[in-house]
């Protein structure tokens, strides 16, 4: 994943010096504060600032939004666009969507996913939810800042759906468009 990440970063330092917006103390989880780190000159503040490639606001989440849940990659995205027993669902909002998504994906916004869960193959059985045929959902949104499908995720294991059927591509969006992969037009 550290491979990934180095060389995520490296697709986006041609862009490093063309900063449009002051750098904003680093925001992880919700919280705005200065991390700084010991270097050879001394100590450093580590500040995130909007550049081309790193296109929206956000904050950092971590790889596995609650304990449980697979992290993927590209690798696994791909794999499960042919794989009959996964759903991808790009849970972000629809303006999002509809400006560019993962082809062969379906399109449950964060905030409708709790009541969608039948859409993802779960049952109101007297009253509870059996997800026993429920498909295995891998989720995604806009990249490591958002907190999109996290937040779809949280919720659904909140009302039930079974934690070891879901699966994050943190890297969402910005990674796939930054890798250059094919990315197409969402609908309604």
């Amino acid at each position: 994943m550290r491979i990934f990440v180095y060389c995520l970063l490296l697709v986006c330092l041609g862009t490093i010096g063309a900063r449009a917006d002051e750098p904003e103390k680093l925001r992880i989880i919700g919280e705005a504060r200065a991390h700084k780190v010991m270097t050879a000159d001394g100590p450093l503040e580590i500040t995130r600032a909007m550049t081309p490639c790193a296109k929206n606001k956000g904050w950092l989440q971590p790889i596995v939004p609650v304990e449980g849940i697979h992290p993927v990659s590209e690798i696994e995205v791909l794999q499960a666009l042919n794989d009959d027993t996964f759903l991808v669902v790009d849970m972000r909002e629809i303006e999002w969507h509809l400006k560019a998504t993962i082809p062969g994906s379906i399109h449950i916004p964060y905030t409708e996913i709790a009541q969608r869960l039948d859409e993802l193959g779960c049952k109101r059985v007297s009253g509870a939810l059996d997800c026993a045929e429920a498909k295995k959902v891998l989720g995604y949104c806009n990249g490591p800042v958002c907190p999109q499908s996290p937040s779809a995720m949280k919720a659904m294991v909140r009302e039930g759906f079974p934690v070891d059927k879901i699966y994050y591509y943190r890297g969402g969006m910005l990674a796939w468009d930054a890798l250059g992969l094919t990315a197409v037009e969402g609908s309604l």
